[in-house]
């Protein structure tokens, strides 16, 4: 549903036993997020007044049975509560079975209320691999379960900072894995979906750079020959195909190129050539985001952090910057055809 007024931006406490919860409290302390849309946290009412009167956040908490009542207004908390944490089996810090199942469901309620138009972006806290696993609930990550409980076969996944978007040809892999899976065919999939991506964001014809994986882009083969086995040729084929790419771009300048507008996009081939790139540029400031669905969901992109939760002292920033950038993409993003 397209909301001519400020969208309704569904907000996943995540973890209950990571920050997740503190974020939620701080971020929508922040007055300059309801200028931009109704924010509606999906969690525990009661862990976060808890929460609130131990950190000395100043807000008013309101349960809403449905977004639609949500007010949009500063200082006042709008909450559907699942009521659905028992205390008595997990503590803070500690990734337990009760901890998955509660921030599954949160993801749960928020994907129902975005397939019935009810809000119209996600915005997620951290949750926890090991909690999701004692949960017995059979996905890696948010991105895996989100694709299942929207019928998408392979959402995409990519990082938002300062401007500059970063996709990933591999994630959650082994780094040896992640060599390996640098193929041609592998590279035109990925930048073929991304290209048509971009364009749903409104970018007509995105120039995307594809990151090197060697040294010096492997200097004609003398350092690794991936670069001329297999990277320039997947370029050279999407060039064929009207795909507006470029590389391989040695590693340690194109995400600099990028960020001064040099691409649209960059196409990192593993998980840390990215994220590295991006959390050095402003590691609070940076937003995973999933296209590929029904509707938009971004991320904070930092995990539950156990050490420091409920102690007052988690940073904020990641969540609001969240919540603002799937605001501005509700409004902008192509819907049709996004299930494959």
């Amino acid at each position: 549903m397209r909301r001519k007024e400020r969208p309704i931006i569904g907000v996943t406490m995540g973890d209950p036993a990571g920050i997740g919860p503190e974020i939620s409290l701080k971020a929508l302390m922040n007055s300059r997020i309801y200028e931009l849309c109704r924010p509606v946290i999906i969690g525990d009412y009661k862990l976060l007044e808890d929460l609130g009167a131990k950190l000395k956040i100043k807000a008013s908490l309101k349960r809403i049975s449905s977004p639609e009542e949500a007010r949009g207004k500063s200082g006042i908390i709008d909450l559907i509560d699942l009521d659905n944490i028992d205390r008595s089996k997990f503590r803070l810090g500690v990734a337990s079975a009760e901890g998955g199942r509660a921030s599954a469901e949160y993801i749960r309620k928020a994907v129902d209320l975005a397939l019935q138009g009810k809000i119209d972006a996600i915005a997620t806290c951290p949750i926890n691999k090991q909690a999701i696993r004692l949960a017995g609930i059979p996905f890696i990550g948010h991105t895996e379960m989100l694709g299942a409980l929207c019928g998408v076969k392979d959402p995409l996944m990519m990082f938002w900072v300062k401007g500059v978007k970063i996709f990933f040809l591999t994630r959650h892999v082994p780094l040896a894995e992640a060599v390996r899976a640098v193929k041609k065919e592998r590279i035109v999939k990925a930048v073929t979906r991304i290209s048509s991506e971009l364009q749903r964001l409104g970018i007509d014809r995105p120039l995307i750079a594809i990151a090197a994986l060697n040294p010096h882009a492997g200097d004609g083969g003398l350092i690794g020959d991936e670069e001329e086995r297999e990277i320039i040729p997947a370029v050279k084929e999407l060039q064929r195909m009207g795909v507006n790419a470029v590389g391989p771009i040695p590693a340690d300048s194109v995400f600099h190129k990028a960020l001064e507008g040099g691409y649209d996009a960059v196409l990192s081939l593993y998980h840390d050539q990215g994220h590295i790139a991006a959390k050095t540029a402003d590691f609070y400031g940076t937003v995973s985001v999933t296209l590929g669905l029904p509707f938009i969901r971004t991320s904070v992109d930092h995990g539950t952090a156990y050490d420091i939760a409920g102690k007052g002292i988690a940073n904020s920033k990641s969540l609001e910057e969240a919540i603002k950038l799937a605001a501005h993409l509700s409004k902008i993003y192509r819907y049709e055809s996004v299930r494959e």
